[in-house]
């Protein structure tokens, strides 16, 4: 399908997400040709296409159209009005003038080919015998041109060939009559069937990719660093600051035990925390790991996410302590309070002050919704003071060091890396009571992480496996115990 690769590289990274361009160090004179650079530009472009659609299951192409306020869509719309407008004139003149329309009909029979299978041979044949540009001009010549019979056999081929969801357009196309809308039309519906086709394609492909995946982006990002041998700085930052903080955390255990409890630093414990430490990712930190970089929007969105579940698990617990199980265990009172939770704090983790007045006003809500819930069961209303002290505690939670937040924080983290100690596949752990309200979306958040941090050690171990040798084991040590893959 043409450009449709560097159309889905100039989307946003959330669309699809790609390696940065990597720069020639500072002070290095400039000695790549331009050859080179667009050779590395076109592998790290098939390497993040293809990564994407192995990791994405949802991953499809989509027909790209600029915004319709912004400049290029405004150019667009108005290089395509006068295109069409040019069309009609030409076929209201007298005699009619066909000579777009004949160019036209053959970027329509092009397209049609190329939806084609190997075994269209009939269908081929009758194309080419139908739509002959030759006989078509010479029609053109005679006068003797008949569009809309050409029309009707193009949207009869397109209905044999297109999926079950065009099926309202290909109808909507039988009803115009006027030979420039028909003809614009049956443009934009082959656009959408060629897109179809490019997306069943990966989707029937899809398996035969998961297998050669792994072999395919290692083999690439191997290119990209033989060409740019510091394409791995920032990764080596990444697992130096995680082996440090593992070694720190094993050095307290051992010296809260006994002084010589202390065992090996395991590789896959520094990979796992480093992993971790992707979802506590600070966004203005450009120096981002080579390595992920691929899955950086989806770790980001994940991140997110995390964070929200803990506010959310903080709130109910907070909410718990203070009212008793009396209001937990009303029909309802739990999902509910769960809806406003998240619906207040949407959007509020990217700054602090609009956490706190999130926060806020979740607490005046929360209040709102107990007593409302205990008045409607005819229960008991709470104390003044604990609604007041229940309100003050959760606008509170603002605050990074808040001890609900960080004790949910830390269960969440346990859970987290409890889950990367097997396969994507392997059935979660058990969750602590406080995180059992937020259990399914937890699981389903620790399982995509999962699946990410699997397939990239599976494709980058290999790259890995010598920073942490170096980090782990000085020279002349024993090399036991390196696991990164």
């Amino acid at each position: 399908m043409p450009n449709q690769r560097d159309d889905a590289a100039d989307d946003s990274p959330a669309d699809l997400p790609s390696l940065e361009k990597l720069d020639s160090p500072t002070g290095s004179p400039p000695t790549a040709s331009l050859s080179s650079l667009m050779e590395l530009e076109n592998c790290v472009s098939n390497l993040s296409l293809a990564h994407e659609i192995v990791v994405n299951r949802d991953f499809c192409f989509q027909p790209k159209s600029p915004p319709t306020d912004s400049l290029e869509g405004r150019v667009t719309e108005i290089v395509h009005r006068a295109f069409w407008d040019s069309l009609q004139e030409q076929l209201n003149s007298d005699p009619p003038n066909y000579n777009h329309a004949v160019i036209l009909l053959q970027e329509v029979k092009t397209m049609i080919q190329s939806l084609l299978l190997p075994g269209h041979v009939r269908l081929r044949a009758q194309l080419d015998e139908v739509l002959d540009m030759e006989l078509i001009q010479q029609e053109v010549d005679n006068g003797a041109l008949d569009l809309h019979r050409l029309a009707g056999y193009i949207i009869n081929t397109m209905a044999s060939l297109c999926a079950p969801v065009r099926d309202p357009q290909i109808r909507a196309l039988r009803d115009l009559e006027d030979p420039v809308d028909l003809l614009r039309e049956i443009f934009r519906v082959l656009g959408l069937m060629k897109t179809d086709m490019v997306n069943f394609t990966i989707q029937s492909l899809r398996p035969h990719l998961m297998q050669q995946a792994v072999q395919y982006e290692r083999a690439k990002f191997q290119q990209i660093l033989d060409k740019q041998p510091a394409s791995l700085d920032n990764t080596t930052a990444w697992l130096q600051a995680a082996a440090s903080e593992e070694v720190a955390a094993v050095t307290a255990r051992s010296e809260s035990s006994s002084p010589d409890s202390r065992g090996p630093v395991s590789a896959t414990a520094v990979l796992n925390r480093a992993y971790m430490s992707l979802l506590r990712w600070e966004p203005q930190d450009q120096k981002y790991p080579e390595t992920v970089l691929m899955d950086r929007a989806r770790l980001d969105a994940l991140g997110q996410r995390l964070q929200m579940l803990v506010l959310e698990a903080s709130v109910l617990l907070l909410t718990n302590a203070q009212c008793g199980g009396s209001v937990f265990s009303l029909q309802g009172c739990v999902g509910k309070l769960r809806q406003t939770i998240a619906a207040l704090l949407e959007g509020s983790h990217a700054r602090e002050a609009d956490l706190k007045g999130a926060l806020l006003g979740l607490g005046e809500t929360v209040l709102q919704q107990v007593t409302e819930a205990l008045r409607a069961q005819g229960g008991a209303a709470l104390p003044r003071e604990s609604l007041d002290l229940l309100k003050g505690q959760i606008s509170e939670l603002w605050k990074q060091n808040h001890p609900v937040r960080t004790l949910i924080g830390e269960r969440v983290q346990v859970f987290l890396q409890a889950m990367l100690q097997g396969s994507p596949t392997k059935r979660s752990p058990d969750l602590p009571a406080p995180l059992r309200l937020v259990s399914a979306e937890l699981a389903e958040m620790g399982t995509a992480f999962g699946r990410i941090v699997h397939f990239n050690r599976t494709v980058f171990g290999p790259f890995y496996a010598p920073i942490l040798r170096k980090l782990l084991f000085p020279p002349g040590e024993a090399e036991t115990g390196d696991d990164s893959r």
